[in-house]
């Protein structure tokens, strides 16, 4: 049998996605040997999974750090354990303060967000200041990505500058997330991360001299194998976790292994030469092009020609040895957006489905 194969796929609806629990634990593994051993050169992002069982694993092996993009995947993390967790994504109305309730609700967890502007930081202030609280906090900087972040200027020299005035808020440190270097020359990409971090590093190490505690966070799973042999860095992959065809392609140093699959079935033989798989938009991240979605492990000549809600028709050459049943094992192309749109996935063991696994901070709130 091929890796992938289950013994009973009777027992797994499609479409659905598959965990395979001994892939999963390779990866997290894998992770930890690539900065020798050091969890606290981890910082890892829980987006991609949202499973509470994979943050389990995780703080099991020592990291006990984490950063998070919603409050639910906050949440579940700091459930599990976790000591520090920094919610990298600037937060704004309703949202400030159930960040401020988790901080009540979890005292044995330290909780960090980053800020870029100063009205953003005045108003987290004015809010933990009427709570009596001390909020800790990074500046996210703008390395290129023009996502998010303040750039290296003026301006952020202002918002420095203003921080004491600031008095419920803590300065931990800089964020810095270089999401747009994916190039898959891996030296190239190294060269690129290095450009564009040169002023930021020189900022950080003058504001390091004179607070010997704040910390760089810095890069993705894109850019962990460029940030995580610099001693001042703190890295934070999360995709590497399950991964997926893109990175797969793109990141040929990194020796990650696919951990979470898609289980599709033919559902239909319209006409000769197509087959109509249950694998539509709602089941696979859409977000790219229709041949970078979901490669199929176990078919070949093929050409994913359509989608639709519940429905992905295919172009086949062996139409005649296919049957209406057939499962097809994909990796998707992209597998944080994807783990978004189920439930749950089915865990494998030796090659069975052994227990599911609930998907919890795909929900957008949870408790808080």
């Amino acid at each position: 049998m091929n890796w992938y194969e289950i013994e009973n796929i009777d027992k797994i609806e499609s479409p659905s996605l598959v965990l395979y629990e001994d892939r999963l634990d390779h990866n997290i593994q894998k992770m930890l040997d690539m900065v020798h051993g050091n969890p606290t050169k981890l910082m890892p992002h829980v987006k991609t999974s949202k499973m509470p069982e994979v943050i389990k694993r995780m703080v099991t092996l020592g990291i006990k750090d984490f950063k998070a993009s919603t409050i639910a995947e906050t949440e579940i993390t700091a459930r599990e354990g976790a000591e520090n967790i920094v919610i990298a994504h600037q937060l704004v109305g309703p949202k400030i303060n159930r960040f401020l309730s988790l901080i009540i609700r979890f005292p044995n967890t330290t909780f960090a967000t980053i800020l870029d502007n100063c009205n953003s930081a005045k108003q987290l202030n004015a809010l933990a200041n009427e709570k009596n609280l001390i909020i800790d906090f990074y500046i996210d900087i703008n390395s290129g990505m023009d996502r998010s972040g303040i750039a290296i200027g003026p301006d952020l020299d202002e918002f420095i500058a203003g921080i004491p005035k600031y008095s419920s808020l803590c300065f931990k440190g800089l964020h810095v997330y270089d999401g747009h270097i994916r190039q898959p020359d891996f030296e190239l990409r190294k060269d690129m991360v290095e450009a564009g971090l040169k002023d930021i590093q020189k900022l950080f190490s003058q504001l390091k001299s004179r607070n010997p505690h704040l910390k760089l966070i810095c890069g993705g799973t894109p850019t962990f194998t460029a940030h995580l042999n610099e001693d001042d860095r703190i890295c934070s992959p999360g995709t590497c976790v399950l991964w997926d065809w893109g990175y797969g392609k793109k990141l040929q140093e990194q020796e990650f292994q696919y951990a979470a699959l898609l289980i599709t079935r033919v559902i239909s033989k319209p006409t000769e030469g197509i087959v109509t798989i249950d694998l539509g938009h709602k089941s696979v991240a859409a977000e790219n092009p229709i041949h970078q979605r979901v490669k199929f492990l176990n078919l070949d000549h093929y050409e994913l020609l359509s989608q639709s809600e519940e429905h992905g028709v295919l172009r086949v050459q062996n139409w005649n040895d296919l049957k209406v049943g057939d499962v097809f094992y994909g990796v998707p192309y992209h597998i944080c957006p994807t783990i978004n749109l189920h439930d749950e996935v089915s865990v494998i063991r030796n090659k069975k489905k052994v227990t599911t696994w609930e998907i919890t901070a795909r929900k957008r709130k949870i408790e808080i």
